[in-house]
């Protein structure tokens, strides 16, 4: 295990959670590759603290589909398939739909100042070249759509939904063209809302999610060989 992480204590959360949220993040940030076997001894050694915490995040990891038991191999960092981006950003693109019908009606002014705020945010962080802050300000912008749905549960799932692929989001970010499209699109996608004009909206945002797939599946593609050739060296 050669991923470089920490934990982040927390005086207000049970150690627990503080656990399950570090090595959460590590996953989702691609800290921890897929496929990487999480050794409880290793985990607890690198964390300070004991194995108790760190099974129970593993329970939990388990249930959101992030880590993976496997027989007499323990706990692994579970792999996402095509399928598996396929079935998230096939649900996801009805939600964003929704979200962008809500926000386009709903939207105040002060909403749509700060999307244009994040739009420019995520333009100047291109020059900082920390892919991790750039993910997380792509993040920031859907946010502000998404809060103007004025709904809670959508809000919920679609950012559940987001997660789901955010460690493949600093692979898609890596390509300088795909950086200067996704700047066109958040201008556009501001435009069309500002606009209030829902049918371009959405298809600004179809196009955006089915630009970061067709990108992800070409990394899942690339992760399947190297692992296929790492299999055949043993």
């Amino acid at each position: 295990m050669t991923s470089e992480f920490s934990v982040h204590m927390n005086e207000y959360l049970p150690l627990r959670d503080v656990v399950f949220n570090t090595l959460r993040q590590a996953i989702l940030k691609g800290e921890l590759k897929p496929g990487e076997r999480l050794m409880e001894i290793a985990l607890a050694e690198r964390l300070g603290v004991s194995r108790t915490p760190i099974r129970e995040a593993m329970r939990k990891l388990e249930l959101e589909g992030l880590v993976v038991m496997i027989p007499r191999r323990g706990a692994q960092v579970a792999n996402i398939t095509e399928k598996d981006l396929n079935d998230v950003l096939e649900v996801r693109i009805v939600l964003e739909n929704m979200a962008i019908e809500k926000a386009c009606k709903l939207m105040t002014q002060e909403q749509m100042d700060k999307l244009w705020e994040a739009a420019k945010e995520f333009e100047r962080t291109m020059a900082d070249g920390n892919l991790v802050r750039l993910a997380e300000a792509d993040v920031a912008f859907h946010e502000i759509i998404y809060q103007a749905s004025d709904n809670c549960r959508l809000i919920q799932v679609l950012n559940n939904l987001r997660e789901q692929i955010y460690r493949y989001r600093v692979e898609y970010l890596k390509e300088e063209e795909t950086r200067n499209v996704l700047v066109r699109e958040h201008e556009e996608l501001c435009q069309a809302i500002k606009e209030r004009n829902v049918e371009k909206a959405q298809k600004i945002s179809f196009r955006h999610i089915e630009n970061q797939r067709m990108a992800i599946i070409e990394t899942i593609a690339a992760e399947n060989a190297d692992r296929e050739k790492d299999e055949k060296r043993k």
